[in-house]
């Protein structure tokens, strides 16, 4: 992970929603990637949240360019490396928001569908499929979309929108894995909030949960469908 040594001037500010002694929990914003990729970016919220606060900070995971809400940093590599099994080890709760094309038939449901993460397509082309499963729970029902909760029990690379795009129901704005020429709603981002997530405690027992309210471009979405 490249941390740039001379990033540009702040020009956002990037929502603190929980602070203790080994972690940062921060509010994305949609159209930043989570750490440069091979081009070196510096606008990347790995960059411009080690500005902000003063730097040693790590991602325990990450979030896709386009998704909001809750993601969280470690301070320093230890933590980071103590955060990230937590992942691995499935102690980690993601709850996500999602808006998708259509109506989904079932009020709940799982979808559990392999899926070859990026890494796999890029390089390893002729390895299986690794497991993949996604709860989801029925929100609400509008005229042409359906706001559904989600809660992602593996964690491959954009499984929800390729999980929901295998049913038939595709991501509001999905443009990687459907085609917006197929449906009459727009949205300039695939509509995907990142709402909750709960870890173990680094000392002691019990959990942190932190939740984040709902993009404020998906709330207005909703105004405008009514």
């Amino acid at each position: 992970m490249n941390i740039s040594q001379n990033p540009q001037p702040l020009k956002i500010q990037i929502p603190v929603l929980y602070e203790d002694e080994n972690c940062l929990v921060f509010n994305k914003p949609s159209g930043l990637l989570v750490i440069p990729t091979d081009k070196n970016e510096d606008r990347t919220l790995v960059n411009i949240v080690n500005q902000q606060q003063g730097g040693d900070l790590y991602p325990a995971h990450r979030l896709d360019r386009d998704t909001t809400g809750v993601i969280l940093f470690a301070k320093g590599k230890d933590n980071q490396q103590k955060l990230m099994q937590f992942f691995k080890d499935k102690q980690v709760n993601k709850t996500y928001i999602a808006f998708v094309h259509g109506r989904v038939a079932e009020p709940r449901g799982k979808i559990r569908i392999p899926i070859k993460d990026f890494h796999q397509r890029k390089f390893q082309s002729h390895l299986p499929a690794q497991s993949a499963l996604t709860h989801y729970e029925v929100k609400d029902y509008h005229k042409d979309f359906t706001v559904v909760k989600v809660m992602p029990i593996t964690g491959r690379t954009n499984q929800i929108r390729i999980h929901f795009t295998k049913i038939g129901h595709p991501l509001v704005g999905e443009d990687k894995y459907a085609f917006r020429k197929d449906f009459a709603l727009r949205f300039r981002r695939t509509a995907l909030h990142a709402m909750r997530l709960e870890w173990p405690k680094m000392t002691g027992a019990g959990t942190i949960t932190v939740e984040s309210s709902l993009a404020t471009d998906m709330v207005e979405f909703l105004e405008r469908q009514g």
